[in-house]
């Protein structure tokens, strides 16, 4: 899919903020959101794009992580670079952490059915993991209802295309800022099975 966000949007959107990362943190947390981050996440978080996460009623904590990743270029994902390094690099700790407080205030984007074999060999790798392949169970960290906890992030109602992405560059290493995760899913988790997760986690 051929994202129709130009450079100079982006530019002109990095400039709004840092000019907002100077001002009152909450007020200008709300601005970013509704006038700059809602260019690609929806003015709630609601993303309606595949390419961008949803963000609403993700868990503060792990949002306040990421953008501080973001900000110090320790998440390399080709979209982050892209996209999250330059938004993020003039924001100060108080703004980074009004935003992560706003869209966790948010309502979450409700589930969405998918297949159901598909999504019924998802929830056997959620709760189950694949032994044979050394892929931890999913519920241990992300909980029964794929809500996370704290820095660990909400997965509940999120683009499927978009874990299956994430999932890929954890297992690559390409998304190198958690080893963890790349343990718990191993070298040998197939895209199928990761997209039956992510179909799984999607109708949560």
């Amino acid at each position: 899919m051929k994202l129709a966000i130009s450079f100079r949007t982006v530019a002109g959107a990095i400039l709004v903020l840092g000019a907002a990362a100077s001002g009152h943190a909450a007020d200008k947390a709300r601005e970013l959101a509704l006038h700059t981050c809602s260019l690609c996440h929806g003015a709630r978080g609601e993303s309606n794009s595949p390419a961008f996460p949803r963000l609403a009623g993700q868990n503060a904590a792990y949002l306040e992580a990421q953008l501080k990743a973001f900000r110090g270029q320790a998440r390399a994902d080709p979209p982050a670079q892209a996209y999250m390094w330059g938004m993020t690099s003039q924001l100060d700790d108080s703004t980074i952490q009004g935003l992560a407080r706003y869209y966790a205030a948010q309502k979450a984007v409700a589930g969405v059915a998918g297949a159901g074999a598909l999504v019924e060999e998802g929830r056997k790798i959620f709760e189950q993991g694949l032994g044979d392949k050394g892929v931890m169970a999913c519920v241990t960290c992300h909980g029964p209802d794929a809500m996370g906890n704290e820095a660990i992030p909400r997965l509940a109602g999120q683009h499927a295309p978009y874990v299956v992405k994430q999932l890929a560059y954890f297992k690559s290493e390409i998304r190198a800022n958690n080893p963890a995760m790349h343990a718990a899913i191993g070298p040998n988790i197939t895209v199928p099975e990761m997209e039956a997760v992510a179909a799984y986690v999607a109708s949560k």
